[in-house]
């Protein structure tokens, strides 16, 4: 595969719903333009893109993957990406480094989450927007329908440029509206003719809202169409490509990618109509060195500079580095800046990559994708670019990890590769974080769902070799008490020779919420030695880490140690510190020991029509609605707080009512006291796990 200038790029993102044929369409897009002999299957998982061994056997895309492909002297470098919720980041990644995204739509499905969801990360980076209405040879495929709901959904600019000939079993080709032409059979053997005759009235109508739609974005062609004259199908076509580079129009085709139906005249349309990477225009950024705004034009006699959208972790053959180059060229076995890290990055063998295919070449230019390996600092959303010219492009904003478990190394070889592994996967991928919880002692892994997590497992121990035991999460609980209570506590023991003895009155009083631990010191006239305090504060500080109840820490209370006695002989620290030890005990158990709970500040967003199943949900998990508001797009944003304890599986729970349209964000608010019922469960549970060690 030979490099390219930015004028002869197109960068296209294939974006949909899971199962919608993202990954078959990618597949036979590479095999009409030849990049590719034969067609693979996703349920044999011989495609190009979904090469990944968690793919080939969930069936699914994981990752973004780019599989560039050339057509009549242009290349384009589409980026088949995931469609299961789990994997948006994704989406979002590569909608920050491409000029269109290609919407794959299900023919028999209609408009789903996916689909939603692409569209308004597209709308958001401001690209151009075509459909390609899928699966037309399936049972239940309904062009009509779709394209209705399509227009309905997302404006009067939704216009179709294609019509199906028949549906399901009948589906047999496409009539172009721009050429007026039918194209009957698959791929290369499609053979051109004229439109069947009982399709004229559709054709005639759908032909009419593309020429209406083409002749608005230009004033010349919007000129001669209200004064009745017909327009050419040059006309119509320059008024499209405007439309369509100008994000005004969104073109919608139609076809089968398993059957290789339309999709030959799809490729023709993406290079006719999809913007150029040289029309993309300068990319902004800030001078790292001076905090300046400044920016780069997708030229080759710019200086270098690129942006990090996605990175591999392989432990064999290093970190895989795919980056979009905004301007200038970047050689092979040269230097760059990164300068997001403030570090020199040694670049090696640049890549085109197809799939797992990996294309060496000499240099990439201004608009082109590319890869590198073994960069070793350089991680996904970082600025790699000229270090005479530095710029720092803005980092992709990817969403926050919202649903978590705890691993524990299976064995002590486990252990010690657990740490570099975790932190190569969270080099891979920002959706996931890992952590150390300092109250429960649990390592954390988080991600964007059950499945994402799932995945993250299964490469530590394909990738990395390291087996590990999942759990749910232990609740950090604490304890405190509600009363003021006083007691001795004496530690006297006698066992031949030298003895222990120490004896110290102690009075426990709560202390309002998040105050602390207070100690005080009221000893008077000598009852216990001065340097016998600490120890006594020392062993009511032990005994409140062990707990009251349920083995959790004491939290909030403040213990005034008041009286007591002591042996000159036998008293010691040692002692002292029993004594404070059994004080602590016997006056906690008098005070009203209570156990406490996190209580999350949760904000849900979803559309309106699943607001009332929200709000049930969260009342059934023990919540307080705190308020709503009405937000753009017919959603509400509900507040709420939610003990931690019932927020565990909210983000499988909340995909489940709101049918993966909503979103939630949730942050430790406060502890509070919790439930007689919920108290007593939490004990029992405390002592089975006792009796078990």
């Amino acid at each position: 595969m030979k490099s390219y200038t930015a004028d002869s790029i197109r960068n296209v993102a294939l974006v949909g719903h899971g199962g919608c044929g993202k990954t078959s369409l990618a597949e036979a897009l590479l095999f009409v333009s030849g990049g590719i002999d034969r067609l693979g299957r996703v349920d044999e998982g011989t495609t190009a893109s979904d090469y990944d061994p968690d793919e080939i056997k969930r069936k699914i895309s994981i990752n973004a993957t780019p599989v560039p492909c050339e057509w009549q002297g242009v290349k384009v470098n589409f980026i088949d990406t995931p469609g299961y919720a789990d994997f948006v980041g994704d989406v979002k990644s590569t909608l920050r480094v491409v000029e269109g995204a290609l919407l794959v739509v299900c023919a028999v499905s209609g408009i789903e989450v996916g689909t939603e969801n692409g569209w308004a990360f597209a709308q958001e980076n401001g690209i151009s927007r075509a459909f390609f209405v899928n699966k037309m040879d399936r049972e239940n495929a309904d062009f009509y329908s779709v394209a209705d709901a399509l227009k309905l959904r997302f404006g009067a600019r939704v216009v179709p440029v294609q019509l199906p000939i028949g549906a399901a079993e009948t589906f047999g080709g496409v009539v172009d509206l721009l050429s007026m032409k039918a194209y009957t059979g698959s791929g290369k053997d499609a053979s051109e003719g004229p439109i069947p005759a009982d399709m004229a009235d559709t054709v005639a109508k759908y032909r009419e809202a593309l020429v209406e739609a083409a002749a608005e974005n230009d004033d010349e062609l919007l000129s001669k169409y209200l004064d009745g004259e017909e327009l050419t199908n040059e006309e119509i076509i320059r008024g499209l490509e405007i439309g369509v580079r100008a994000g005004d129009v969104f073109p919608v085709f139609c076809g089968s990618a398993a059957k290789n139906i339309g999709v030959t005249d799809l490729l023709n349309e993406i290079i006719r109509s999809f913007p150029s990477a040289a029309e993309s225009g300068a990319e902004a950024g800030v001078n790292p060195q001076t905090d300046a705004e400044e920016e780069r034009k997708p030229a080759d006699s710019e200086p270098f500079a690129g942006l990090v959208f996605k990175t591999l972790a392989d432990p064999y053959v290093g970190k895989l580095t795919y980056f979009r180059v905004y301007s200038g060229v970047l050689k092979s076995d040269t230097h760059s800046y990164n300068s997001t890290k403030g570090v020199d990055e040694r670049v090696g063998q640049i890549y085109f990559t197809r799939g797992k295919a990996q294309i060496p070449v000499a240099e990439v230019h201004a608009g082109d994708i590319a890869a590198v390996a073994k960069l070793t600092e350089t991680v996904t959303g970082d600025t790699l670019c000229d270090k005479a010219k530095p710029i720092r492009f803005a980092p992709i904003a990817f969403p926050e990890p919202v649903f978590s478990v705890a691993i524990q190394a299976k064995t002590k070889a486990d252990e010690d590769k657990l740490g570099p592994a975790l932190q190569k996967l969270g080099d891979e991928d920002p959706t996931f974080k890992h952590r150390r919880d300092a109250e429960t002692g649990q390592t954390l892994i988080s991600g964007l769902g059950e499945t994402h997590v799932d995945i993250i497992v299964d490469r530590l121990k394909r990738k990395f070799g390291v087996e590990v035991e999942v759990s749910t999460p232990k609740i950090p609980y604490r304890e405190t008490i509600t009363l003021a209570a006083k007691a001795q506590g004496k530690h006297k023991k006698q066992s031949g020779g030298r003895g222990q003895y120490g004896d110290a009155w102690v009075e426990l009083e709560p202390q309002e919420r998040g105050k602390g631990f207070e100690y005080v010191d009221a000893v008077v006239g000598g009852a216990i030695p001065r340097q016998y305090i600490p120890a006594v504060e020392k062993g009511i500080r032990e005994a409140m880490e062990r707990g009251i109840l349920a083995g959790y820490p004491v939290v909030d209370i403040k213990a005034t140690v008041y009286d007591g006695s002591f042996h000159p002989v036998d008293s010691s620290e040692m002692a002292f510190k029993m004594a404070g030890i059994l004080a602590f005990q016997a006056a906690a158990e008098k005070a009203g020991p209570v156990i406490l709970e996190p209580v999350m500040s949760v904000e849900v967003i979803v559309p309106e029509e699943y607001m009332g199943d929200v709000i049930g949900d969260l009342n059934g998990k023990r919540g307080r609605i705190l308020g709503m508001e009405p937000l753009e797009g017919g959603r509400q944003l509900i507040k709420a707080m939610v003990p931690q304890s019932e927020m565990q599986r909210y983000a499988v729970d909340l995909r489940s009512i709101a049918r993966g349209r909503g979103t939630f964000h949730a942050e430790l608010s406060h502890y509070e006291q919790v439930p007689a019922h919920v108290a007593q469960q939490i004990i029992e549970q405390h002592k089975k796990e006792k009796s078990e060690e």
